[in-house]
């Protein structure tokens, strides 16, 4: 049972204004920003930590790291959210999005750069730091600014796996669910 209740309509004038910023035309908001409207400063800073857009990084990349940070953090609600509205967009095979919870970061059905993303990923929730050998992969195969990016990107979905988790969103229907079983990694 979620711990805080979402904000219902008819909301705020800026809450509302945030909202609508933050999905697309005509689409309902989630949960988590309804819940996070609670707080409408703190539904500011997220909306403006968004890290979504056009950046430097390929989406298919992007949504890897955004995946495997949840899945590692057990945050359902915002893997589902992902999984339906961004990984199969970009392109991330069905396999590998169950990859994303199943496989340890040597699995072989990684590609080279995706091994690279899953154990940078991994180290930073198991460490919070990246070991020399996992920067040299990233330095061989990403720019400066995008493995920026990627940290902070790693470090952003945390905060929102977080945020899940401690207020025990309710799950969006519409969103994938965890494979049966609990994951692997």
């Amino acid at each position: 049972m979620e711990r805080i209740a979402p904000v219902e309509p008819p909301y705020e004038d800026s809450v509302a204004e945030t909202l609508a910023a933050m999905m697309p035309p005509g689409v309902e908001p989630l949960r988590l920003f309804r819940t996070l409207a609670r707080n409408p400063r703190v539904l500011g800073k997220i909306r403006g930590a968004n890290l979504l857009d056009r950046g430097s990084l390929d989406r298919s990349d992007r949504e890897l790291v955004i995946l495997r940070t949840c899945a590692r953090c057990r945050a359902e609600y915002e893997w589902g959210i992902h999984v339906v509205v961004f990984a199969r967009r970009y392109g991330i095979a069905e396999e590998k999005i169950a990859g994303t919870l199943l496989w340890d970061s040597a699995d072989g059905r990684w590609s080279r750069r995706e091994r690279a993303l899953v154990r940078l990923v991994d180290e930073l929730h198991d460490a919070a730091a990246v070991s020399d050998d996992v920067w040299s992969e990233l330095a061989g195969l990403f720019e400066p600014d995008q493995i920026v990016e990627l940290l902070v990107l790693a470090g952003f979905y945390h905060t929102i796996s977080f945020v899940t988790n401690g207020l025990a969103i309710e799950l969006e229907e519409h969103a994938a669910r965890f494979p049966a079983g609990e994951p692997a990694i």
